[in-house]
């Protein structure tokens, strides 16, 4: 978290927090939603600011109910999630890395949903693979160290019991089947997190503005 951030909490430590205004998609995009995109249920303007998009990323966190916030100065800006909190890619030099930027590290832990979505955890980092990567990614799969037919990994995910394993960054991790409706609770984290009840407190800023 940057000096200056915790400074102005420090200063304005209550602060109301922000609902709405702020979202990650499936491929790792912070969105701007207005109250037009909040009404209309849309995803909102991508952010696309150099600065903006490290400030976001340096200051990104989750409370102890899993939800995920941009601190944004003194105020909590809660984002709703389109998939996980984190969000994937793969890179020709670096291996796997995050939409913050960092690397994805060591994978410890694979999953594929009902719907073919590939999860991966590395520590306390849970990340969905950004689905432009998904045809690569797939290419990886092996049973038994050999190619995955299409028709046996369709088997695999409606419960034929097979290792499939994931083959990526010089590792193999085997994979785990995983209901897609059921992947926020294994993780422990919010998609869409709420407004409650807050005690009266100072004037927040205007949501999103610079620390």
């Amino acid at each position: 978290m940057d000096d200056i951030v915790k400074k102005a909490i420090a200063k304005w430590p209550n602060v109301p927090h922000c609902y709405g205004w702020l979202g990650l998609d499936a491929r790792g995009a912070w969105r701007m939603r207005d109250e037009r995109a909040q009404h209309l249920g849309l995803a909102g303007e991508r952010v696309v600011h150099p600065a903006l998009l490290g400030f976001i990323a340096r200051n990104y966190s989750a409370d102890a109910q899993g939800r995920w916030f941009f601190q944004n100065g003194p105020q909590r800006v809660y984002l709703n999630l389109e998939a996980t909190p984190f969000i994937v890619r793969t890179d020709p030099q670096a291996g796997l890395i995050l939409h913050t930027g960092e690397a994805l590290g060591k994978i410890e832990q694979a999953f594929l949903t009902d719907q073919g979505t590939l999860i991966v955890c590395s520590g306390d980092k849970v990340a969905q693979l950004d689905d432009r990567d998904g045809a690569f990614m797939l290419a990886q799969l092996e049973i038994d160290s050999a190619p995955v037919p299409d028709q046996t990994l369709l088997d695999w995910l409606g419960g034929a019991p097979a290792p499939l394993t994931l083959r990526v960054a010089g590792q193999r991790v085997e994979l785990t089947r995983i209901a897609h409706e059921q992947v926020a609770r294994q993780f422990g984290f919010v998609r869409h997190p709420e407004q409650a009840a807050e005690p009266e407190a100072a004037q927040a800023p205007d949501p999103l503005s610079a620390a």
